[in-house]
């Protein structure tokens, strides 16, 4: 039995309950960039949420592209994206709280000694926005929040591990030698990919009263993300780590 050398974190749903706030933001935009190129389909945050949790909005458009048979200029695209991020960022920096028992969590980890960082798929200022307005940036200083969307280049979206690479990198230890949480399967499939053990939590949906949606993502994230432990709520961390390190 080991000791894990890093504890990542992935922020949206995870840390923050933010995912919500966000898709309300990219609705908006959604649905205008749809408007513009004559579709007559329009989403609502629901369905925002259910065809695209876990990517990032850059991710979002292309995926529309191709869902609904237009094609967006370079230049286009990067101007919704910058839109989005000043909505959503703003948003967040409002509205933004903690998933419940991630500050309990997190205390404890520091005072056991493991190093944190976040590795998201948003853009850098959109997490730090979350992370201050939910005061968890006590435990993250900004040169420990890893983006796929602003640190990469070119820029990615889970579930390309690549994020996950440049971190364990940048923090010089081997992926197997690390933890992550993720409540999305773009998530969890980035850390499976990258070869990192991920705690899957499903919690979030359990806030949002969803216990079906709760369930279902524990069988998935187990079965097709090989996740090596679940929880359903941030008191269960510590017992899910033991059940990482066990195998270390």
């Amino acid at each position: 039995m080991g000791k894990v050398k890093y504890i990542l974190l992935d922020c949206d749903n995870t840390l923050v309950q933010s995912e919500r706030l966000a898709f309300e933001a990219c609705a908006e935009l959604t649905n205008e960039v749809l408007e513009k190129h004559g579709k007559e389909v329009r989403y609502t945050t629901d369905q925002l949420l259910e065809d695209f949790v876990g990517h990032n909005f850059r991710g979002m458009l292309k995926g529309l592209q191709q869902k609904h048979n237009f094609t967006m200029t370079e230049e286009e695209l990067e101007d919704f994206v910058q839109r989005e991020l000043g909505a959503v960022t703003k948003k967040l920096s409002e509205k933004a709280v903690e998933c419940p028992g991630v500050t309990e969590a997190l205390t404890k980890l520091k005072e056991q000694g493991y190093p944190m960082a976040v590795v998201s798929t948003s853009a850098k200022s959109r997490v730090v926005a979350s992370l201050e307005k939910a005061k968890l940036d006590q435990f993250f200083p900004p040169e420990h929040v890893y983006s796929a969307a602003t640190s990469l280049n070119p820029p990615s979206s889970k579930p390309d591990p690549a994020i996950y690479i440049y971190a364990c990198k940048e923090l010089g230890v081997k992926p197997e030698e690390t933890v992550t949480v993720e409540d999305s399967k773009s998530g969890a499939t980035a850390a499976m990919r990258a070869g990192i053990p991920c705690i899957a939590y499903v919690g979030i949906y359990g806030i949002e009263d969803d216990e079906k949606k709760m369930n279902d993502m524990a069988k998935l994230l187990t079965e097709e993300t090989k996740a090596a432990a679940v929880m359903y709520d941030w008191k269960e961390f510590q017992d899910c780590l033991k059940k990482v390190e066990a195998k270390l």
